[in-house]
């Protein structure tokens, strides 16, 4: 791949939430889909990726400088295809690659080297920092889906891990071949692909030691099948597993120390940039908007207004450095998405009932009671505090704020 430029600077910033709503140009949305996966969505920039003529390792897709530019983005620059290379219909030889994760490309490289060696990548991290979604990126970049994933709860048993039966073939014909259901992660042990373990802490731990002999040996005994040719099913070269994990889920059960020597961490963080942030927010509600066939009518102050008081609230400190009571909700970015487009929605389909603001206050005191009621009062804290102190200072966004005070004693 060749670029226009000489130099790609790197994002500085953490955490993020793609836009999932309208694929871009050139892509492979569906209409018929409310999320539609990343192998789909962006299928023609990895098959334009898939070109790139450095070295990958065994039963990739692209190479790993390729997954990176695919999660990271192109900085901007089209890439060229090589002289050599003979794309495919509908691809074409000078493409932009979209920024996908707003984060780190550190952390994206290490990422790809963890899974380049075959080893298992655990991403952890507060809730709503756009964990899920770079696994899903980097499943759907290394081995063309990220579908072959099991989501985590306490009810998530070892055979959803390992495999199952068909239970009519099996009263009909005893334990067969046939009558085995493969899991999602022993299909991608057969595959050489990217298996996805959703929420791996709130598996019960006797279910989590399941992935300590499959991460070590790379095969499943499958004793019901002695004697046959299925009776061991080994890992094809390129299976490897990631994990994601929420440090603040209350019911979370601790994995063991074996298990966590089979992983390499790797810790995903909040967007540090505000004006990431909130280009970000106004990206994915403006989708949901359009996605209803509406119009789009929140302006950037109150856009700048939210993602400000959530940064203020999640930070435990104001941006001008005032002292803030955090409260026991995660006021992630994927929370502020949220909140952002219910304003949006809420002008689209009541329009000229109210200024969109007003509704702001409402929506920030339904996020901090999820967790504790407690909460409110931290937030009517924050109101007294920094919001006050820019009402004082001349701020007609937060002058307007501060008299809605009265909404967050309700």
């Amino acid at each position: 791949m060749t670029s226009d430029t000489t130099t790609t600077p790197e994002s500085t910033h953490t955490g993020g939430a793609p836009d999932q709503a309208t694929p871009p140009a050139g892509g492979s949305g569906r209409a018929d889909r409310q999320v539609t996966p990343p192998e789909d969505r962006y299928g023609t920039e990895l098959a334009f990726l898939a070109h790139d003529p450095g070295p990958r390792p065994p039963g990739w897709l692209l190479t790993p400088r390729a997954v990176v530019t695919f999660v990271m983005g192109s900085a901007g620059e089209p890439l060229g295809l090589p002289k050599s290379a003979q794309p495919g219909a509908g691809v074409p030889r000078r493409l932009m690659i979209e920024q996908k994760f707003v984060g780190e490309r550190a952390l994206v490289e290490r990422c790809v080297v963890t899974l380049a060696g075959e080893r298992g990548l655990l991403l952890v991290g507060e809730p709503g920092t756009a964990k899920s979604m770079l696994s899903e990126l980097l499943s759907a970049a290394v081995c063309g889906t990220s579908g072959l994933t099991v989501q985590g709860t306490a009810g998530t048993t070892e055979d959803q891990l390992k495999y199952g039966w068909n239970y009519a073939l099996l009263l009909a014909q005893g334990p067969t071949e046939e009558a085995l259901v493969p899991s999602p992660v022993l299909t991608a042990m057969t595959r050489g692909a990217v298996a996805r373990v959703e929420e791996v802490t709130r598996c019960l731990p006797e279910v989590q030691d399941a992935l300590v002999s499959l991460l070590s040996e790379r095969r499943i005994a499958v004793p019901e099948l002695a004697g046959s040719r299925s009776a061991q099913v080994h890992a094809a070269p390129g299976f490897t597993l990631i994990a994601t994990a929420n440090l603040r889920d209350k019911g979370v059960s601790e994995m063991s120390a074996a298990l966590k020597r089979r992983f390499n961490f790797e810790t995903v963080g909040p967007i540090g940039d505000v004006d990431a942030e909130t280009a970000l927010v106004r990206r994915q509600s403006r989708a949901a908007v359009e996605r209803a066939g509406a119009a789009y009518q929140v302006d950037d102050a109150v856009l700048e207004a939210l993602v400000t008081a959530f940064r203020d609230l999640r930070d435990g400190r104001s941006v001008e450095g005032w002292e803030v009571e955090r409260p026991s909700t995660v006021m992630s970015t994927a929370e502020a998405v949220s909140v952002a487009g219910s304003l949006a929605l809420a002008t689209a389909y009541f329009p000229g009932d109210r200024d969109v603001l007003s509704l702001l206050p409402g929506h920030l005191l339904g996020v901090v009671r999820k967790d504790d009621p407690a909460d409110a009062a931290r937030l009517l804290g924050y109101w007294d505090g920094p919001v006050r102190r820019r009402a004082e200072q001349g701020s007609a966004t937060w002058r307007a704020l501060w008299e809605l005070r009265a909404v967050l004693e309700s």
